[in-house]
């Protein structure tokens, strides 16, 4: 199935003339799973080639404005898009972040009488004390949701940290595995995890033809993993006549972060297609990105080393990094050399300078 990327804010803080504050896109074969969706979020979707009707999933890595402002206004213009008839039959938009943002957009719809033509659901996952200075956490006073449901709103999921596998797991299916991990920032973040299920290899034809088995529907039948029985009573399995499985791919995006809590990060971001990480400051100013819960160009490429990934894209920069087309000459602020400073952590190994409106394609993979 297709898969594709695309950067539609890549600032930190605020949106800019040149920079969309945080939010980017997964598509896959069609339906849009947004990650992050700061303010004017929803501007960016139109001058992009994505249908703001196509998302289906939305993902918040953490509860700061400049990744979550522009929810409540996207779902008030998709539903003013939305026909009564097709909202009937909409399937409810499926949103999961961290506590209180169930909360947060019951509220700000409540308050502005906003009625959507669609339901949707909020899941909430329970973050650790560790992911944040004190002050950082939410008291649960203020994130009580007991008095009732939004009226387009369904009954959410609270996730808890599973101990035994140190992460969180928010959809699980024959064709995708999403899981989420803790990152500590000043409030606390998370990380996401997007494994493609893994594809049968392909059939053995030698084999098959030494077992007398030409080309028909039994073929089909070993491909979708059923086993068939031959006239002369064999019965042939499809790990007979399969090559290795092919491995489904792997996109992972860190939410804000100067630190992984634990070691599932790095687990489940092993051998990544893509890593999208923040780089909200060049190394220069590693000191001044720590202490704001940020990471530099080179503790973005140090992960990406320490996980294999195949490809790093860096993001969530400070918006006084202009795009490279906008640069002129005598800029101080030059974003190419976050590039380089991640590069030469890298040994020449792939890194993509994010910018709005950007798309990776990410390739389906092909057996040996």
């Amino acid at each position: 199935m297709a898969m594709d990327l695309t950067f539609l804010g890549t600032g930190s803080a605020y949106p800019s003339p040149h920079r969309g504050a945080s939010a980017l896109v997964l598509r896959i074969e069609g339906d849009c799973w947004l990650f992050d969706c700061g303010e004017g979020t929803q501007t960016q979707l139109m001058k992009s080639q994505l249908k703001a009707s196509r998302i289906t999933k939305v993902f918040i890595t953490h509860l700061h404005g400049d990744h979550m402002f522009g929810l409540p206004g996207l779902l008030c213009t998709v539903s003013l898009h939305c026909t009564s008839t097709a909202g009937k039959d909409h399937q409810p938009v499926e949103i999961y972040g961290p506590i209180g943002l169930r909360k947060f957009l019951r509220v700000t719809l409540e308050l502005s009488s906003s009625q959507l033509l669609f339901p949707y659901v909020v899941h909430e996952l329970v973050p650790t004390a560790d992911q944040s200075p004190s002050e950082g956490l939410l008291d649960p006073k203020m994130t009580n949701c007991d008095e009732g449901l939004h009226p387009q709103e369904g009954q959410g999921r609270t996730i808890h940290l599973d101990p035994a596998h140190n992460s969180y797991t928010l959809i699980e299916n024959e064709q995708v595995v999403v899981k989420a991990f803790r990152l500590y920032h000043r409030i606390p973040s998370f990380g996401f995890v997007v494994q493609e299920g893994e594809r049968p290899g392909k059939l053995n034809v030698q084999k098959l033809k030494e077992l007398g088995i030409k080309a028909g529907p039994v073929y089909g039948k070993l491909k979708t993993g059923q086993s068939v029985v031959l006239e002369n009573g064999v019965t042939v399995f499809p790990s007979d006549v399969l090559e290795e499985p092919i491995p489904g791919r792997k996109i992972c995006i860190l939410g804000d972060c100067c630190s992984l809590v634990g070691d599932a990060g790095q687990q489940l971001c092993h051998g990544a297609d893509v890593l999208v990480h923040e780089a909200t400051l060049d190394d220069t100013q590693k000191d001044k990105a720590m202490e704001h819960g940020h990471s530099t160009p080179s503790m973005a490429a140090e992960f990406a080393k320490a996980c294999q990934a195949k490809q790093l894209a860096l993001y969530h920069f400070s918006q006084r990094y202009k795009p490279p087309a906008l640069l002129k000459e005598g800029d101080e602020d030059d974003v190419m050399e976050l590039k380089r400073q991640a590069a030469a952590l890298l040994n020449g190994q792939e890194v993509i300078l994010a910018e709005d409106f950007l798309t990776i394609v990410i390739p389906i993979k092909k057996g040996v």
